[in-house]
């Protein structure tokens, strides 16, 4: 089958960074699905992954962790779907990744195609749509209700970041099936009007002072912040407006120390966030990815949620997936980039 790997971490100008390969036809076995990879999505992950991650001697490593694509077999203990179904996932960080023509995943981990998107559009979603999920509904407690509802809780969601990709998707669950009052942090006129279009009541700027913005807006004390980017410049401002008992949810990697005792005069609490925790520990729980999968495939095909594909490249290869790379590391990429066929 045809795939892009590498042998060794390199920077993404370097010829052998990303190169065309020919790998076997992988097997499926146990809960596992044979997935023909239809289209695909370019994260962080991707690139850092490549930078910091060197696959054993003399083996590809394959990344790639947003997929769209059909089942062509099942494993003798898979029963959640069958060959000829259409699926989006994520995957398993530990194992060969997307940017192959055929790919292994666990059942558990997948959901099903929103039927109302293209493959592209759909492939642009699960990363992130988990990585929010779990952030708004696992960690921060955020309580939910039917999309239908229109009763607003008591609950005020910062949001740090976002338009970004996580913030994207998390600004819409947030709108449709929460009550709560969600603030978004944007300075350009463009990603202002973005974050509004997506959900958000209120937006600041986060390149000046939180607390001033905030406090004028009246409307009492945070109570969860999503920290989405740069939480170490932030970390001391959200000790400050964060109400008693409130969360902190944090994706990004500070880098430097958090003085995590400064949450112990309110007793709040700090959650990280990692998407993969699931799959690489086998979690007891691992089928919720597969469920919270098709909970926002259905609030999509109900119009509650869009996709946030930002472009498509063109096919999957070697140069198309440096290309996205490049962009992703310049930090100038809008929406997701995605990729489609081979």
């Amino acid at each position: 089958m045809k795939a892009v790997g590498y042998l060794k971490s390199l920077p993404i100008n370097e010829p052998g960074s990303l190169t065309n390969i020919e790998l076997p036809q992988p097997v499926a076995t146990g809960y596992d699905l044979l997935v023909k990879v239809k289209a695909i999505a370019v994260n962080p992950v991707d690139y850092k992954i490549r930078l910091n991650v060197s696959p054993a001697e003399g083996d590809y490593k394959v990344l790639g962790w947003d997929a769209l694509g059909e089942v062509v077999a099942t494993g003798e203990a898979a029963t959640k779907f069958k060959p000829g179904d259409v699926v989006y996932y994520a995957g398993d960080i530990n194992r060969q990744g997307s940017n192959a023509e055929f790919q292994l995943v666990d059942e558990r981990l997948v959901g099903t195609k929103p039927k109302s998107l293209s493959d592209a559009e759909a492939a642009a979603l699960p990363l992130t749509s988990i990585t929010a999920w779990e952030m708004l509904f696992e960690h921060l407690s955020i309580k939910q209700q039917s999309p239908e509802s229109t009763e607003k809780s008591d609950e005020v969601i910062l949001v740090v970041g976002a338009a970004g990709g996580v913030g994207s998707i998390f600004l819409q669950l947030a709108k449709a099936i929460t009550g709560a009052t969600i603030i978004a942090t944007a300075s350009r006129e463009s990603s202002q009007a973005w974050v509004k279009k997506l959900g958000a009541d209120h937006v600041v700027d986060h390149t000046k002072p939180l607390q001033p913005q905030i406090g004028a807006l009246g409307m009492g004390q945070v109570t969860h912040v999503a920290s989405l980017n740069s939480t170490e410049s932030y970390f001391e401002s959200y000790t400050e407006l964060l109400a008693t008992f409130g969360k902190i949810a944090l994706i990004d990697d500070p880098s430097k120390p958090l003085d995590v005792m400064k949450l112990k005069l309110k007793s709040q609490s700090l959650h990280i966030e990692f998407m993969f925790a699931r799959s690489m520990f086998k979690a007891a729980d691992m089928a919720e990815q597969g469920r919270l999968l098709n909970r926002v495939s259905d609030l999509i095909d109900q119009g509650y949620i869009q996709t946030t594909i930002g472009k498509n490249i063109g096919t999957i290869n070697a140069e198309n997936l440096k290309t996205a790379h490049e962009e992703l590391e310049s930090g100038r990429s809008i929406g997701k980039i995605v990729l489609q066929g081979f």
